[in-house]
C-alpha cells in the first residue's frame, strides 16, 4: 500500500486530502498514471508534468525523478507547480483604495461561494467578473478607478459599488443583463475584485488560496472584440499602445 498525500491545488482536483492505494505501482511515473485515471469528473484539472513530488520526505529530483522506485508503505507527497503566471493576486492602489484581484478556479462559481465570502468579509468590497472580460491588469484597474471615482462623487450606476463595477465591465445599464453574460459562470473561471483594507485582503488571501488559479493566463482580446463588435479596423485607427484597452474604457465611463 502507498499513502498519497495532496497538497494546495491537488486537493481540489482530488476532493479529498490522502489516499491510500493498494494497486500494484511500482514508480512515481505510474503513480501519476494512475491518479490521472483516477480524478473525479468536474474537478479541477490535475497537471501529471507540473508537480514536486516528495517520497517519504525525500525531493524525487534527488532521486531518480518520475522512474523513481515506490516501496509498500512508502509516503507520497504531491504538490502542483504553478507555470506561465502568478498564482498569487495581483494588487495595486486607486485614490487611497487597496485593490486585490484573485482568479478563481471555475469550480467554485457559484453564488453560494461569493455570498459566504461576502459574510466573512463584510468590510471588504467583494464582486466577481467572469475571467473572459477582463483583458489584463491595466484594464481592471482603469475600470475599477472609474467606479471608486464616481463613488466618490455619489455617481454610482446603482446604489453598490459592487453593481456598479458589473455593470461598468459589461458596457451596459441593464443589470439583469450584466449578471448573465459577465456574472458568475460554470463554465468560467472568475476574477474575483476585493476592496478595502491590506490586513482583510491577506485574510481572504489566505482562505481561498487553494481556490486559486493562475490569473490571467488567457488571452481575451479575440473574445472581447468579437463581444463588443470592435473591429480591427476601428482598433488601427486608434494612436495609442493599448487601443482595445482604451476604447473597453471608453464605454465604461460613458454610462450614465
Amino acid at each position: 500500500m502507498i499513502n498519497v498525500n495532496f497538497i494546495g491545488g491537488a486537493r481540489k482536483s482530488f476532493q479529498t486530502d490522502s489516499l491510500e492505494i493498494t494497486q500494484n505501482i511500482e514508480t512515481i511515473s505510474e503513480l501519476i498514471t494512475y491518479l490521472i485515471s483516477q480524478k473525479p469528473e468536474n474537478t479541477p484539472d490535475f497537471d501529471g508534468k507540473n508537480l514536486l513530488i516528495a517520497v517519504n520526505g525525500v525531493d524525487s529530483s534527488a532521486l531518480a525523478g518520475i522512474d523513481t522506485k515506490l516501496n509498500s508503505n512508502d509516503v507520497v507527497n504531491i504538490i502542483p507547480i504553478i507555470h506561465g503566471g502568478s498564482k498569487t493576486n495581483v494588487s495595486f492602489d486607486v485614490n487611497n483604495h487597496k485593490i486585490g484581484l484573485f482568479e478563481i478556479n471555475k469550480s467554485n462559481s457559484n453564488k453560494d461561494y461569493l455570498i459566504s465570502l461576502r459574510k466573512k468579509f463584510p468590510k471588504l468590497y467583494l464582486q466577481a467578473i467572469s475571467s473572459k472580460f477582463i483583458l489584463d491588469k491595466e484594464h481592471a484597474k482603469k475600470i475599477i478607478s472609474i467606479s471608486i471615482n464616481k463613488k466618490l462623487k455619489n455617481q454610482l450606476l446603482s446604489e453598490k459599488l459592487e453593481t456598479d463595477l458589473l455593470l461598468r465591465f459589461a458596457s451596459t445599464t441593464q443589470i439583469n443583463d450584466a449578471i448573465k453574460n459577465v456574472g458568475l459562470s460554470k463554465s468560467q473561471n472568475f476574477i474575483l475584485i476585493a476592496i478595502g483594507s491590506k490586513s482583510y485582503q491577506k485574510k481572504l488571501s489566505e482562505i481561498i488560496n487553494d481556490d486559486l488559479d493562475v490569473i490571467f493566463k488567457k488571452n481575451n482580446q479575440n473574445f472581447l472584440k468579437n463581444y463588443f463588435q470592435i473591429s480591427s479596423k476601428t482598433l488601427n485607427s486608434i494612436e495609442s499602445k493599448t487601443p482595445l484597452t482604451d476604447l473597453l474604457v471608453e464605454k465604461a465611463s460613458i454610462l450614465i
